[in-house]
């Protein structure tokens, strides 16, 4: 049985189902031939959450390895409509770049939570792209940290500071304990936030000075 509209003929089309039906068209197409994201690109993007598509903005020149960026999800209709809070609570987040499908085509929208009436999952399965340096004493036995600097927002501001520390670890040759090897690295920052020093305005070297001199003669696990 073939339904229609009221005063609508046989075989005919109303243009509110035209306009669905190019919609939806449109969407197929775009699905089909994404527009490929290019790393680096500041364009919005279309990401893959769950089985929804969702429109995010990634951060200039954040990335973690060729494989990690960071990015923050947008309502389908842009960062700033007033309906984009449950998105923009989230912040930051370090996304898989395999989650990408292209670069944002409006067609997506109708793929997004928003579009369905639906809430955000409560695990969006990325985490909170904050970063964090350490300062670790390392014997063959055991691994202490003894500094931890953080947050950090971009992995490039991270990295800095972490190549000024080993920088000053190997111009003094300063060691923990006897054997023990010191080095300074880049890493996700954990759930502990009251571990971490804010970087904010520090001098680190004073920071690894003070670190180095209140260190235990040996380093245990930690």
């Amino acid at each position: 049985m073939q339904y229609r509209r009221c005063g609508q003929a046989p075989g005919t089309i109303s243009p509110e189902d035209q306009v669905v039906i190019d919609a939806f068209r449109s969407m197929l197409a775009a699905l089909r031939t994404p527009e490929p994201w290019t790393p680096g690109s500041t364009h919005p993007i279309a990401v893959r959450v769950g089985t929804a598509v969702e429109r995010a903005r990634p951060r200039p020149g954040d990335s973690d390895g060729p494989d990690v960026i960071a990015i923050a999800l947008e309502h389908p209709d842009g960062p700033h409509t007033p309906y984009g809070a449950a998105y923009r609570r989230l912040g930051w987040l370090r996304c898989d770049t395999a989650a990408i499908l292209g670069i944002w085509n409006p067609a997506y929208a109708p793929l997004t939570h928003a579009a369905s009436g639906l809430d955000l999952p409560a695990t969006i399965g990325m985490d909170p792209a904050h970063y964090a340096v350490h300062v670790q004493a390392q014997t063959p036995d055991a691994v202490r940290t003894l500094l931890r600097l953080g947050p950090y927002t971009q992995t490039g501001h991270a990295t800095r500071d972490a190549e000024r520390l080993t920088a000053l670890l190997d111009a003094r040759q300063l060691t923990a304990a006897p054997g023990a090897r010191l080095s300074a690295a880049t890493t996700p920052l954990c759930a502990d936030h009251h571990q971490y020093t804010d970087p904010a305005g520090a001098d680190i070297d004073a920071l690894l000075a003070d670190t180095l001199t209140r260190a235990p003669a040996s380093p245990g696990a930690g």
